[in-house]
């Protein structure tokens, strides 16, 4: 069962010796934009797996010096890829953790209950599972008495010193460039303290705490002197949501706005990452300014979408001096002139255009992204979350039901831990309402109903797991507007909307449990039933730890136990992006354009979602509800086809295609 093989998607256009030189000199050559030592794997899990080696040796090595090994360990997602192969490790292979002293980075403060705490992360994530000496794990206090803290924080300081100092320090990094919480002008200087959180640290912990409105105020974090004095650094960072502030901090110049490249100073740091986050660094975005490329149709569209952006002018009008004076002098000796070059990557771009998402029937398709045949196609949308097919491809959505081409939608999860507490309260007034008017005698349902009111408003306790009733009414709700969607998007047969229910996301927790033989039976089966001509599904990259990954890594487990199947060899996967961030243009390979009608007719169809509006916890860091974030998004492909001289659109749907691994 292989269960990570989105990893790979991100190979297709990185050959291995941009990210794996062959000696010092290719190295010394590909980083030279990079300040920190920078060392670059495949996947987030193969990444974690080298530093949690890494620090089993180190435990090892102290164990046998009979010393203390002192580690300060980091919250959020980044870790956990690292925890679980600690965990296994001391589990299988026998690593003690007896004698390693563990400093939390940092707390959140005031706490109104333990289970937001970051301590209590680091508990259920790594600490319970392992045998470290309860006595051995530091924390700041998220509880104490505001008069208390100044006095705590210099305790905390004397703790690492009468220890030893800390011997490895893991760092995650925020969007901000933030360290621990050393956010933008925190001082070289700066100690263990209290600070104020700022507006985009907020909006990150809002998804620990659901809503930026029950983020405490402050943070009592570890100081950047601190961290730097000790004996090792480790920065990680996974999947392309972190590209910007990795190429930043890397590449950047060193600013007290941004505390991440004070690691510039150091010599015992590095930074690890996976390929997704290093995307945007000099010698994986753009190899041909630190190096010769080996020049394949997407690298030199990549570098034509960079040219022109960089000289403001559409692809046609690229001259042979634009080529030379920015880095792309094998472009012109490979093609012969800037023309030959322009009008092949012109024809490219605008062959990835079609309002056929489906295949236009009778139609010559050598030139287009689907199949002419078969016509009408059996075609499945595979939705991570109940709203995620029409935030991501609802014009798409819409264009292949008006094209008569039979679509079913399967959601992948319930999404019911998303559904806001108060969204609950007012469908169970209602079902209280309706079963006053309609079934006076009917007490049970009644009593369920207020019920289930009276736990939410007086008895719930932040933190601990759903009660099952509550599950119950959030995935309805979740469900029921699952449906009004699909319907108003042209989905007229009700057994083409299907509940998957994957049980790694059941848990009524935010945290999930992992992939199984189970979830992705689940899908196997459902393709069995189907065998579709065409799928639809999420290809969001951006966090290697989120649902949306898991049900990728589910669907391409299925398909790749599957693909020697006849039906499955001539079926087409094109892989959509979430409401943040569409494909590069370089991946692009199909491009459907969407009318303002409808673009209206999409956002009437996210509208249905009514639970997912303002009210609804985990809306990010991203203030503009979902519908707007998907016409923002759709708009913006639209106006770079249009600055690249393609033709002029109100909005575009982009989608890449998936090659199963053989």
């Amino acid at each position: 069962m292989k269960t990570n093989l989105s990893s790979q998607i991100t190979l297709t256009r990185t050959p291995s010796r941009l990210y794996r030189p062959e000696n010092a000199y290719e190295e010394s050559v590909l980083t030279r934009f990079e300040k920190i030592p920078t060392f670059i794997y495949e996947s987030a899990d193969e990444g974690s797996s080298l530093i949690a080696s890494e620090i089993a040796t180190q435990i090892r090595k102290k164990q046998e010096e009979g010393k203390h090994f002192v580690m300060a360990l980091p919250g959020g997602r980044s870790p956990q890829s690292v925890f679980k192969e600690l965990i296994r490790m001391h589990k299988e292979e026998g690593l003690s953790f007896r004698n390693v002293i563990i400093f939390n980075l940092y707390e959140f403060y005031p706490l109104t209950v333990a289970a937001f705490s970051n301590l209590t992360y680091l508990k259920d994530y790594f600490l319970n599972h392992i045998d470290i000496e309860p006595g051995n794990i530091y924390s700041p206090d998220g509880f104490i008495p505001k008069e208390e803290i100044y006095d705590f924080c210099i305790r905390y300081e004397q703790e690492i010193h009468n220890v030893g100092g800390i011997d490895y320090v893991l760092l995650g990094i925020g969007q901000a460039g933030n360290i621990s919480f050393n956010g933008p002008g925190s001082l070289m200087s700066s100690v263990t303290r209290l600070v104020l959180l700022d507006s985009d640290s907020r909006k990150e912990a809002a998804k620990i705490f659901k809503s930026v409105e029950n983020v405490p105020a402050g943070v009592i974090t570890m100081g950047m002197s601190t961290i730097m004095n000790a004996r090792q650094i480790v920065l990680m960072a996974w999947g392309e949501g972190k590209a910007r502030i990795i190429e930043e901090t890397v590449e950047g110049k060193v600013s007290d706005m941004l505390p991440a490249t004070f690691l510039q100073d150091k010599k015992n740091v590095r930074v690890i990452t996976d390929l997704s986050a290093a995307s945007q660094l000099t010698r994986i975005s753009h190899p041909w300014l630190v190096t010769s490329c080996e020049w394949d149709n997407k690298l030199i569209r990549r570098a034509i979408v960079w040219l022109c952006q960089l000289t403001g002018k559409p692809i046609l009008k690229l001259t042979n001096k634009d080529y030379a004076e920015n880095g792309l002098g094998e472009l012109l000796a490979l093609y012969g002139s800037a023309y030959n070059v322009n009008i092949r990557i012109f024809n490219d771009i605008q062959h990835t255009i079609t309002g056929w998402p489906g295949g236009k029937p009778n139609a010559d398709d050598s030139n287009r992204p689907e199949r002419a045949t078969p016509f009408p196609k059996k075609v499945i949308i595979f939705s991570p979350h109940p709203d995620d097919d029409v935030i991501s491809m609802g014009g798409t959505f819409r264009r292949l039901c008006d094209q008569q081409h039979d679509v079913y939608v399967a959601y992948q999860t319930s999404g019911n831990i998303a559904v806001g507490d108060e969204e609950v309260i007012r469908y169970c007034e209602y079902l209280r309402d309706v079963s006053d008017k309609y079934s006076p005698g009917n007490d049970s349902l009644r009593k369920k109903a207020e019920e289930i009111i009276h736990f939410l408003r007086y008895e719930k306790v932040e933190g601990e797991r759903e009660k099952d009733d509550v599950l119950f009414m959030k995935g309805t709700i979740r469900r029921e507007e699952a449906r009004a969607g699909a319907r108003y998007t042209g989905i007229t047969k009700e057994d083409h909307i299907r509940f998957l229910d994957l049980p790694f996301y059941e848990t009524g927790m935010v945290k999930k449990n992992d992939l199984s033989e189970a979830d992705i039976k689940i899908i196997r089966d459902f393709l069995e039933e189907v065998k579709p001509d065409q799928m639809f599904v999420a290809g969001d990259l951006a966090d290697p730890h989120g649902t949306h990954k898991v049900c990728l890594d589910a669907i391409l487990a299925a398909v790749d136990e599957m693909k020697d199947e006849e039906w499955l060899k001539n079926c087409r996967i094109w892989m959509y992006r979430g409401a943040w961030a569409e494909w590069e243009m370089d991946h692009i390979e199909m491009a459907v354009p969407i009318s303002p009608e409808e673009l209206r007719h999409k956002r009437i169809a996210i509208l249905k979602h009514q639970s997912q509006a303002e009210s609804a916890p985990f809306l990010g860091d991203d203030e503009r509800l979902f519908w707007q974030r998907a016409e923002d998004r759709n708009r913006a492909t639209a106006e770079l086809y249009k600055e690249l001289g393609l033709a002029a659109y109100e909005a575009i749907e982009a989608f890449v295609q998936y090659i199963p691994v053989r």
